[in-house]
């Protein structure tokens, strides 16, 4: 096969315990290539609450979620891992020299000795709001995520929801838009107050429109939207232009395609040893969140904690016969110059 990427160690998951993960793996000079469905590493620190304090990480009274999320990716930085966003791991294979071949929703293909699944709770999927007939538009009109703010140029732009994403995105996007009404089913908000604040100052502007009610209708040909039904309001039935549309109805976590590959699962986790965190399938490691074992806590802490065996366990698998020898931070020269530091 060509196009083969082949690393050490491939981490499905780039949130905190993936990340941990690359620093304790690096120490023993595993090269680790990362996946994650999202487009930047963090996992849901980063896509849910990145500004939300997190008092329970050792040394930090306390830190912002994406704050360390930086740190993390600043303590890894010295082993150069590599990362694939936007992409779904797919499929997995057992190859006969005991390795794994690891094919992406994008059909990339990766070669690993050693597999970590570090995925917090599963696959991030937008929920989908109860509109009929919306499943022609997605992708080409209807979008759950902003990639790329250029894309909404000059567009009738509708947004429903009422949390942080959509009140966030209202005002960012408002200033490129042709036009953007933005709904949700009540005048009570779940974002951050000086959002809901600008919003209604800029409404009273007459830069954007906020309606109250749910849009039950979408009106549109070949995936791209003309209108929307907006039904609930004062004013009843409206039509509003649209030509884009972004619902935020919040994600759900699936296990995803991880669940067909042939692991032991437990309610929907995947149970591991605590010697070194590995999976019924000798070479697959799961850490995080989405590992169970008797006495498991979903803490980050617990996570790190977890890695930290785990790398032990794959060193022998990708060196079989290297002798490791367990060394500290603090003194060893070696790691020292591995992180780039002075003793």
């Amino acid at each position: 096969m060509t196009g083969i990427i082949s690393t050490d160690v491939l981490i499905v998951g780039a949130g905190p315990v993936g990340l941990f993960a690359v620093f304790e793996l690096g120490l023993l000079d595993l090269k680790c290539h990362l996946i994650d469905i999202l487009d930047k590493p963090g996992g849901q620190c980063a896509e849910l609450y990145p500004e939300k304090p997190i008092y329970d990480i050792p040394g930090w009274p306390s830190i912002s979620a994406q704050g360390l999320v930086d740190k993390l990716l600043e303590q890894v930085a010295p082993f150069q891992p590599e990362f694939t966003y936007n992409r779904m791991v797919f499929s997995l294979e057992k190859l006969e020299d005991g390795g794994f071949r690891v094919t992406t929703d994008e059909n990339e293909v990766f070669e690993a000795k050693v597999v970590v699944i570090a995925a917090g709770g599963g696959s991030f999927q937008p929920k989908r709001p109860p509109i009929p007939g919306i499943e022609p538009y997605e992708g080409k009109s209807v979008f759950y995520s902003v990639r790329r703010m250029e894309d909404f140029r000059g567009h009738d732009l509708v947004i429903v929801g009422g949390g942080d994403s959509a009140l966030d995105w209202t005002l960012n996007l408002q200033p490129m838009a042709k036009s953007v009404t933005l709904v949700h089913r009540r005048a009570e908000f779940r974002a951050a107050p000086d959002s809901v604040n600008k919003m209604y100052a800029m409404q009273e502007m007459k830069q954007l429109e906020f309606r109250v009610g749910q849009v039950t209708g979408l009106t549109g040909a070949d995936g791209q939207l003309s209108s929307a039904t907006i039904k609930g309001g004062p004013d009843g039935d409206v039509e509003v232009p649209c030509t884009r549309m972004l619902p935020f109805f919040g994600l759900t976590m699936k296990l995803g395609p991880i669940a067909e590959w042939g692991l032991n699962l437990h309610e929907n986790l995947i149970p591991v040893d605590t010697e070194k965190f590995q999976t019924s399938v000798p070479g697959i490691f799961a850490v995080g969140d989405i590992n169970w074992y008797p006495g498991k806590l979903k803490l980050i802490l617990s996570g790190f904690h977890e890695v930290a065996l785990m790398a032990q366990a794959a060193k022998r698998i990708v060196s079989p016969g290297e002798r490791i020898v367990f060394q500290y931070t603090t003194s060893s020269t070696s790691l020292q110059k591995k992180l780039g530091v002075s003793g």
